[in-house]
């Protein structure tokens, strides 16, 4: 990934969508050549001069300070992910330095935790969004998921290269542009981890969609809110989830999904833990003997 590129085009897609209006600045008569706020306006915004400006945009953020950082956060009116995004940038800009690799196990106690929830899917994934561990409920809700024999389960690959995605998935489009933006913000974060790379790489060389979703260079947190699916077994389910980092595990996260005491929803879970149960039985299991 090319880090100038990644800051240049940030910054210059956030300048671009906004207008001189919603900066509080006065719009003069005739055809601006440009979409949204001039360099020199950000600049003046930002309480920076133009050539440092200039500097920062063309890709330059080394040795920008937090307060100017914070500055520029403003001038840009950047939401919460996009202002740790742009320090995220910052803090790469220029340093070899490499984050240890993202982990894809977890340790024993993080799955007792997870098998002792047994009334809610619950899962753990990495920056990437590779499903590290999962509950049997979990693993139940999305067997669609898991139906690629590839390990580890890629979620975001699912959502962009399984066309078994579209129907799992009610609201698929707006989840296919929260993955992405959620993994750009990882690539800011840890811009030198391999594997992201390669999935990137994937994702763009077979997905039109994704090429345009990471030209965008939205980023954002994914941290509450409903997913609403289409299970094969149990049918259409609206679940509530939160998710939370672990900090016994730095680069994990843990994902629950619940539903309303006595909704509908609450009742297909109960029925898709008994279908789970049902299937580990059949694995575990011995044959019926031969009678032939």
């Amino acid at each position: 990934m090319d880090h100038r590129g990644e800051v240049r085009e940030f910054l210059s897609s956030r300048r671009a969508r906004i207008t001189p209006e919603q900066a509080g600045l006065p719009a003069y008569g005739g055809n601006r050549r440009v979409k949204g706020l001039r360099r020199e306006e950000v600049a003046m915004l930002a309480g920076v001069s133009i050539d440092y400006y200039v500097r920062m945009e063309r890709g330059n953020l080394s040795g920008a300070s937090d307060s100017v950082l914070d500055a520029l956060a403003r001038a840009l009116q950047l939401d919460e992910a996009e202002r740790d995004h742009l320090f995220a940038l910052a803090r790469t800009a220029g340093s070899g330095r490499r984050r240890r690799a993202m982990p894809t196990k977890v340790r024993p106690v993080i799955q007792q935790v997870l098998d002792a929830i047994t009334e809610a899917p619950a899962w753990v994934r990495n920056g990437r969004h590779d499903i590290v561990a999962m509950n049997r409920l979990a693993r139940a809700l999305y067997a669609p998921v898991l139906a690629d024999p590839r390990r580890p389960a890629n979620t975001t690959r699912f959502v962009y290269l399984d066309e078994a995605a579209r129907e799992f998935f009610v609201d698929w489009d707006r989840i296919a542009n929260d993955a992405a933006a959620m993994l750009r913000l990882e690539a800011g974060r840890n811009p030198h981890d391999r594997a992201l790379i390669e999935l990137v790489g994937e994702l763009s060389t077979r997905s039109e969609l994704f090429r345009q979703r990471w030209a965008s260079h939205d980023v954002q947190y994914h941290r509450s809110g409903m997913k609403r699916l289409r299970h094969p077994v149990v049918g259409r389910l609206d679940l509530d989830f939160e998710s939370m980092e672990l900090p016994s595990e730095p680069g994990l996260t843990l994902n629950v999904y619940t539903a309303a005491p006595g909704s509908h929803t609450a009742d297909s879970l109960k029925l898709l833990a008994s279908w789970a149960a049902t299937q580990d039985l059949a694995e575990v299991q011995p044959a019926a003997p031969d009678q032939s």
